[in-house]
């Protein structure tokens, strides 16, 4: 069972009233019971500012004052909407219900009526205390648990985003490629995304969802997938199921960013004229993830070394994105990456592969005859 609380004296009780007499009454028997912390205002005008200097537990409200009556300050004081806003005790001098209510819809908890009895106005004000201490407590037992979890929530984002972009990597290795390929064409995303305008969190969403568009390319053979040479008409048949492959790996979580993820290890192969695949999608039957990634796959593919072929110069492969506008890429996306591509490259020069890291693998591909096809450029 929970220890009863022990009533604070060093409580802050705000009082306000008009008259002279009555707050020092007030003062002499709340000082005279130990409470130290007691603010007095007879300017009803100074009532909220007074309120705003410091946390306060309790009010003590005259109802009838000049200038600004007591129903007036319990409408401004209702209006500021604090959570942990103390409890009112009205005073009044009015016996007719009809004030009282009136306070009370207002939002005052008690009443006293003048003149003042001791021992009431002590238990009122004790009463009063107690219940804004047990608010104030059970407020911010909440405020620790859900502190705790938003960080617990925290963490398992930042886990699920580590497993994500590790499974993205996973695949980019198996394509003699290096995970810095996914941390351009994800940050390009994001950009591109934020010049159409997107929300925060789709941006968010895309940069952390793009690193996993080409995850089927796990589900390829080695002897298709890390070929030197050009694929032949089967063999291209087979790499194009990396798409559904992706998609039937990611399927299965309905959380939003692994919808997008979906979306995007799906669509990013198909083209704006319908001549993509794996199903042929056309125009704004494409998400627009999809679409985006699209244009950012194929850029930073052209403008990367590989084992099987040299990168182009940027010049060139921003040209073959102009020419496709309309054809494999969103018309309004390729204005777009044109107007914002010293910002991507700026992406593509933060994220340059590091010399030399080329691997045993690719080496090996470059010694082959013939390894400098562009059969994956596009894959």
């Amino acid at each position: 069972m929970m220890a009863p609380l022990e009533l604070d004296k060093n409580a802050r009780i705000l009082i306000v009233d008009d008259e002279p007499v009555n707050l020092k009454l007030l003062d002499r028997i709340l000082t005279a019971e130990g409470y130290k912390n007691l603010v007095l205002v007879q300017d009803p005008q100074q009532a909220e500012r007074r309120y705003r200097e410091e946390r306060t537990d309790l009010i003590l409200l005259d109802i009838k004052m000049p200038v600004v009556d007591g129903f007036q300050l319990l409408d401004r004081f209702r209006e500021m909407d604090d959570p942990l806003f103390p409890p009112i005790i009205v005073l009044t001098a009015q016996n007719d219900k009809s004030h009282l209510m009136q306070a009370l819809m207002r939002g005052a908890r008690d009443f006293i009526g003048k003149p003042f009895d001791r021992y009431e106005l002590l238990m009122r004000v004790k009463n009063q205390i107690e219940a804004q201490m047990s608010h104030r407590l059970v407020h911010n037992r909440k405020a620790v648990l859900e502190d705790m979890v938003r960080h617990r929530t925290e963490e398992l984002h930042r886990t699920r985003l580590q497993v994500v972009q590790r499974l993205g990597m996973a695949a980019e290795y198996r394509d003699e490629e290096t995970g810095n390929h996914i941390l351009r064409v994800s940050h390009s995303s994001k950009l591109l995304a934020e010049a159409i305008g997107w929300e925060d969190a789709l941006c968010d969403l895309i940069l952390n969802a793009a690193p996993m568009h080409d995850i089927g390319k796990i589900g390829i053979p080695d002897a298709i997938l890390c070929k030197p040479g050009k694929l032949d008409p089967g063999e291209w048949e087979i790499m194009k199921t990396h798409a559904e492959i992706g998609g039937r790996l990611l399927n299965g979580d309905d959380s939003d960013l692994m919808r997008m993820a979906r979306d995007i290890a799906m669509t990013h192969h198909e083209k704006w004229d319908g001549s993509g695949y794996p199903r042929g999608l056309a125009g704004k039957e494409i998400p627009m993830a999809g679409r985006i990634v699209a244009l950012l796959d194929v850029f930073d593919a052209l403008t990367s070394e590989r084992p099987y072929k040299k990168a182009w110069p940027v010049d060139d492969a921003v040209e073959l994105v102009r020419k496709n506008r309309g054809k494999h890429f969103d018309p309004m996306l390729v204005d777009v990456f044109l107007q914002r591509l010293p910002d991507i490259l700026d992406v593509r020069a933060r994220y340059a592969e590091p010399p030399a890291d080329v691997g045993v693998r690719g080496m090996q591909a470059l010694s082959r005859p013939n390894a400098i096809g562009t059969h994956n450029l596009f894959a």
